[in-house]
């Protein structure tokens, strides 16, 4: 079971090194450390204690104002790293999380899906806030300095690149394409790993792990790896 959880986070860019674990668990091992989420049959993969909280300062592409992780407290926030060309990957993964926020109900109004752009040149506020807008309103566009983006795609192990050609054969974009899931204290809790390549996502399970993210119990890292033995 950990082999496999590795070798999934090393596919999605979440390289577990000894140093990173140890500053996982030194920056969970604490009264507010994890002990995981009561994963249901949503296909989710736990992080707990793994990867860094959320902290970010971005644009929101609606309003245009300057927003950091601390806007988004007391909310489930949903992260997503993509853009608004994407030909299929993010309007697949966008569409299903409209479904995922439909069957979540009533308890969507606690939950935000941020959309990072990672190519703020073409997609600028207007485009961005206009794209995620056909979605779904529980949806938020977020921009950032080259710079900005670059160390929120470094602090979380994502894969992104943009590689602009006059020859369209040539040209592409690369990202990951997994759902960071953090509580309302802007811990991270999960990932959802591949939404836009499953066929046919459990939208129930997805959306009951999801709620149990505010309701799971402090815990501790060591105690989530032996579970996992």
């Amino acid at each position: 079971m950990i082999r496999a959880l590795a070798a999934l986070l090393l596919a999605a860019g979440l390289a577990l090194t000894p140093a990173f674990a140890a500053n996982a668990f030194a920056a969970n091992s604490g009264p507010e450390a994890l002990s995981g989420v009561p994963l249901g049959k949503g296909g989710v993969v736990e992080v707990s204690g793994l990867v860094p909280p959320l902290d970010f300062t971005m644009t929101e592409a609606e309003t245009g104002k300057t927003v950091t992780a601390r806007d988004f407290r007391g909310r489930t926030v949903l992260l997503y790293f993509g853009y608004t060309n994407c030909p299929d990957v993010c309007p697949d993964t966008l569409y299903k999380l409209h479904m995922l926020f439909r069957a979540l109900g009533p308890a969507a109004k606690k939950v935000v899906f941020l959309f990072v752009t990672i190519y703020p040149k073409r997609d600028t506020d207007a485009v961005l806030a206009k794209y995620v807008a056909l979605f779904d309103s529980h949806f938020l566009g977020l921009r950032g300095t080259p710079d900005q983006i670059y160390r929120l795609t470094r602090r979380y192990r994502v894969v992104a690149s943009v590689h602009p050609s006059p020859d369209p054969q040539k040209y592409q974009v690369v990202h990951s394409a997994l759902v960071y899931v953090f509580d309302p204290k802007g811990r991270a809790r999960f990932i959802i790993p591949d939404l836009g390549l499953t066929r046919h996502p459990d939208y129930k399970a997805l959306a009951a792990d999801i709620e149990a993210v505010s309701r799971s119990k402090p815990g501790s890292l060591a105690g989530w790896l032996a579970r996992l033995g």
